[in-house]
């Protein structure tokens, strides 16, 4: 029987339809400030329209679909639970507790770099940048709003914080994932990307204390106002930090993260039954399901802790779904092998790989949307070229996550930036520019590319050799 050959695709060909891509996507999503689904959608129907043009078969476009949303199965499933754990949170008054301990304790002049710290200790204790938002970091956010702070100037500090202590992490799932995919010691691997993370970690720390910086009059009044209502509505207890606890005790046995959330929120509901036994079992899956209403007659509150549900979730898994299927389609065309290929083939220094490394895994979280793919592909793209090139897996290793797993959090149709978009509340576009450590991440890895500083090199034998082959050549 034989076997149609697919058409072959021509560099500029595919320059030219990821250019009408971004372009759609960018002038929806960024341009007409238009929610990322529709502009996403019309981005997969042009591409599956070229795609028949070229003689393409509709098996290859139901290939490329199914392969993509293969990829997001199982995160799609985690931002579910994570809904449902996010209204069983505050209706059992575990996050109405923490900001209520952290308005005590936090140094409220110094509030945004207190975040930053805090999330980052959490995100290193639980390897989930996501788990940190979606728990601690809506109880800070409600905290700075109270103190009348930008909202987006707030969830950068969350954000960086949560993503630094992921990078911190032994349990991070793209720490794992990067090092298998450059085959390097996770531990050697968590080590070798503090050369970039530690630098702008610091450095972000040091921005948010010149802008977080407040007086501490101006705010007090509001919060000892919204730590009366949270008293007087919420069960503000330390039995409310069982869920919180329980996380950190999952992470210490390295339970993964379904079973970690599905055991949190059936504890949660425990206590919500505990707390309020006269509550329904209609009305206690409704919180689970549709989200937790809060109704304490203040506004700021009420607007603050009415969130949560598995179907708060629900837009944003139909962004994935379709973004995940056009970056299928992208994959299963050799759309994005078609650039990053012949790129990789002609990088004849540290620096020139270290940067197009770097921007090819930028380019395929704004063209893919995923954080996994952002990191597998590149990987296998420039893994023989940095061997080529006397540079080591660890080297590889930190520019997979410097330029895929930080940046994603980024890109408003992306995995990490809908997530945190819709959990926190605030359009990506405006918490991009302060989200410090994922914008200063793949320039100190550049600059450490074209310096030398921290690149891990192969042994000196190899790289004679490969400096003898590349001047034969010439």
């Amino acid at each position: 029987m034989n076997k149609t050959k697919a058409p072959q695709i021509s560099t500029l060909e595919a320059v030219i339809v990821l250019l009408v891509v971004l372009g759609i996507m960018s002038a929806g999503v960024i341009g007409w400030g238009l929610s990322p689904q529709v502009p996403v959608l019309l981005a997969m129907g042009v591409v599956t329209a070229w795609a028949m043009l070229r003689g393409f078969p509709w098996s290859a476009v139901n290939a490329g679909i199914k392969e993509g949303i293969d990829k997001g199965i199982v995160p799609i499933f985690i931002f579910i639970l994570i809904g449902a754990m996010i209204s069983t949170w505050i209706a059992a008054g575990t996050i109405p507790t923490l900001m209520v301990i952290g308005f005590k304790i936090i140094n409220i002049q110094w509030f945004l770099p207190s975040v930053f710290i805090v999330c980052t200790l959490v995100g290193a204790a639980v390897g989930s940048a996501f788990t940190v938002t979606s728990t601690v970091g809506i109880a800070f956010f409600g905290m700075g709003v109270t103190m009348n702070l930008n909202p987006a100037l707030v969830a950068g500090a969350i954000i960086s914080g949560g993503i630094f202590g992921d990078k911190l992490s032994p349990l991070s799932e793209t720490n794992n994932l990067a090092s298998a995919v450059v085959d390097t010691d996770l531990f050697t691997h968590i080590k070798h990307i503090l050369w970039s993370t530690l630098p702008a970690g610091l450095i972000s720390l040091g921005l948010f204390a010149m802008l977080g910086h407040s007086s501490t009059e101006t705010s007090l009044a509001k919060i000892n106002q919204t730590v009366a209502v949270l008293n007087g509505h919420f069960s503000i207890s330390a039995l409310a930090l069982l869920p919180i606890v329980l996380v950190f005790v999952c992470a210490g046995f390295k339970m993964p993260a379904i079973p970690t959330m599905l055991l949190n929120i059936f504890i949660s509901a425990g206590l919500i039954l505990f707390e309020q036994p006269e509550l329904s079992l209609a009305k206690l899956t409704a919180i689970i399901n549709t989200g937790f209403v809060s109704k304490t007659g203040n506004t700021s509150v009420d607007t603050l802790l009415s969130r949560g549900g598995i179907v708060s979730m629900m837009s944003m898994v139909a962004l994935i779904v379709v973004t995940l299927s056009l970056g299928g389609l992208l994959v299963k065309f050799g759309l994005i092998n078609q650039i990053m290929t012949p790129v990789a083939k002609h990088l004849n220094s540290d620096g020139k790989l270290v940067l197009a490394g770097v921007l090819t895994c930028i380019g395929v979280n704004v063209f893919v949307g995923e954080q996994f793919l952002s990191i597998i592909l590149p990987g296998r793209a420039f893994r023989q070229e940095f061997n080529d090139g006397g540079l080591s897996g660890n080297a590889l290793g930190r520019v997979l996550e410097d330029g895929g797993t930080v940046i994603n959090y980024l890109v408003p149709w992306g995995v990490g930036g809908v997530f945190l978009t819709t959990t926190l509340g605030v359009p990506t576009v405006l918490y991009l520019p302060f989200v410090f450590f994922s914008l200063l991440c793949p320039v100190i890895s550049v600059i450490s590319g074209f310096t030398g500083v921290g690149m891990a090199h192969l042994n000196q034998r190899t790289a004679v050799k490969t400096k003898h082959v590349t001047a034969t050549e010439v």
